[in-house]
């Protein structure tokens, strides 16, 4: 995963959190979380899809504080992997420009049993969202523009038009 984690990486024993600016590997994604003491291993790809509320979508666009926003990505793992039980976890999200039909954030877990992978999974996808300091910027086809959105957001966000620079993460 070296190739992948140009804007940083940390690891801890069974966990690895990265950033990169490159599309996201599924496969070693889920290598890195096997093990011969894992029955289950669970991945989620969270993909970029060509709309929102009924408006196309012609790719989204990720921007953080890279050291900022891992170490918040291992807390998370570390807790998740603790409560959990977990064999190992990987949580990787892209930043910069990311087409449709690609993926922007890999969560990928390893446990004795189906059901804490499953759990941890979600839970894992859900802090994330809502803790860790990535935003992005939805971009619309045609004259709608975009918006600037914090990842947690499922509304509306800030429009390009209306954004100022205190608004707009870069």
């Amino acid at each position: 995963m070296s190739q992948q984690s140009s804007f940083g990486q940390l690891l801890d024993e069974g966990i690895s959190v990265f950033l990169t600016p490159s599309a996201l590997d599924l496969s070693s994604v889920v290598a890195s979380v096997k093990s011969p003491k894992a029955g289950a291993v669970v991945l989620f790809a969270g993909t970029t899809r060509d709309n929102f509320d009924g408006k196309p979508v012609t790719h989204l666009e990720y921007s953080s504080y890279p050291p900022l926003a891992l170490k918040t990505m291992l807390s998370i793992a570390q807790s998740m992997k603790q409560k959990h039980a977990l064999t190992a976890i990987t949580m990787a999200h892209r930043l910069g420009v990311v087409p449709v039909a690609e993926e922007s954030i890999l969560i990928a877990v390893s446990a004795p049993h189906r059901h804490p992978a499953w759990m941890a999974g979600e839970e894992a996808l859900e802090m994330c969202k809502e803790k860790v300091e990535i935003w992005k910027l939805e971009e619309f086809g045609g004259d709608e523009g975009g918006v600037w959105r914090a990842n947690r957001d499922r509304a509306g966000g800030v429009p390009l038009d209306v954004a100022t620079s205190s608004h707009v993460p870069k």
